[in-house]
């Protein structure tokens, strides 16, 4: 066998010094369950805040309840459950009684549901089953934009647009017309239980449409189907397919609407009148839960006249918890699993 040519180079290596080369690198490159091990902390890491996140909103609310406890005890022991059936208001004196403020806020509320619910159910019913394509989501930006709207903004349009109105052209024909009742008597101020009510319709109107609309949505179409291909009319195919199927939900939607006008506080603050008396009328002014905090906490100087405001407030938040719990189950049990149908 002939030796290689000698211009050639010699291109045997070493395999015992690479070896000895290559061995410092496999050291130092990490086992798979070294990786794995550093790979979950990060995972605990987020556990542990979104366990924190979720627990911090717990402990928000306990903490509501313990400060709204502690500090009503005083109105508590004066007057125990008498608070909330007393009429008299006096501060000078130290007595206090919370129902005329349980009556501004309920009849208020309850009157703002009256204008709201046939209002906002007709505006759902349009936008889900009526309204053109090109039209739907404007509308639905609008209707949704109503929410939006700052309270004292609403307070001061009732303030100057709606006050005049009421005063020079609907309360004198409600006077007229409807006087006999009772509930429109009295002089046209403008100010009063009406003009309240009806600016909490308009701040609750677009809570009720929305959740109406959405409850509406997850009707199955197999529903409108069937009813069509029995030979009813499209408002039967509503009332009877839709209407009938979602009731459950807007009814949850209603209620939720009346924990939002419970606790509202500026717009009503600015057009109730804010005087603590029980009237038949709703031109009379009147006084709500949350008016009267807002209005009188940062006056009260003597301890029970705070602790009789804390006490109101935590009547307040426990009928307006309640309310949501249950608008929100009601709507759950009408929408829960089933998938929202497309806008077509």
């Amino acid at each position: 066998m002939a030796d290689p040519a000698p211009n050639m180079p010699d291109i045997r290596i070493d395999m015992t010094s690479a070896g000895r080369q290559l061995a410092p690198s496999l050291e130092r490159r990490p086992s798979p369950l070294a990786q794995v091990t550093d790979s979950r902390w990060p995972d605990q890491l987020f556990r542990y805040a979104m366990w924190a996140c979720a627990i911090s909103v717990l402990v928000i609310l306990a903490l509501i309840v313990y400060e709204l406890v502690l500090n009503s005890r005083l109105s508590w022991n004066a007057f125990g459950l008498s608070f909330f059936s007393g009429q008299d208001w006096d501060p000078v004196q130290d007595h206090y009684g919370a129902l005329p403020f349980i009556y501004g806020t309920l009849v208020s509320s309850l009157l703002a549901l009256v204008i709201a619910v046939p209002l906002a159910v007709g505006t759902a019913i349009f936008l889900t089953e009526m309204c053109p394509v090109w039209l739907r989501s404007p509308l639905s930006f609008f209707t949704e934009l109503l929410a939006a709207i700052p309270s004292v903004i609403y307070g001061l349009w009732a303030i100057f647009i709606l006050v005049p109105i009421l005063r020079n052209y609907i309360q004198p024909g409600l006077a007229k017309w409807l006087g006999w009742t009772g509930l429109f008597e009295g002089p046209p101020f403008g100010i009063g239980m009406l003009a309240a009510g009806v600016i909490l319709a308009i701040m609750i109107l677009p809570v009720i449409s929305s959740i109406t609309r959405e409850v509406m949505r997850v009707v199955p179409s197999h529903q409108r189907e069937g009813v069509l291909a029995l030979g009813a009319t499209r408002w039967e195919m509503i009332r009877v397919g839709v209407l009938r199927n979602a009731r459950t939900g807007i009814v949850g939607g209603i209620i939720l609407g009346l924990g939002r006008a419970l606790g509202e506080t500026m717009a009503v603050t600015m057009v109730i009148g804010n005087r603590p008396e029980i009237a038949k009328s709703l031109f009379a002014p009147g006084y709500s839960m949350a008016s009267v905090i807002a209005n009188e906490f940062s006056e009260a100087t003597g301890d029970l006249y705070l602790s009789a405001l804390v006490e109101i407030g935590l009547a307040l938040f426990f009928v307006t918890i309640i309310v949501n719990a249950l608008a929100r189950l009601l709507v759950w049990s009408v929408t829960k699993g089933q998938p929202a149908r497309g806008n077509v």
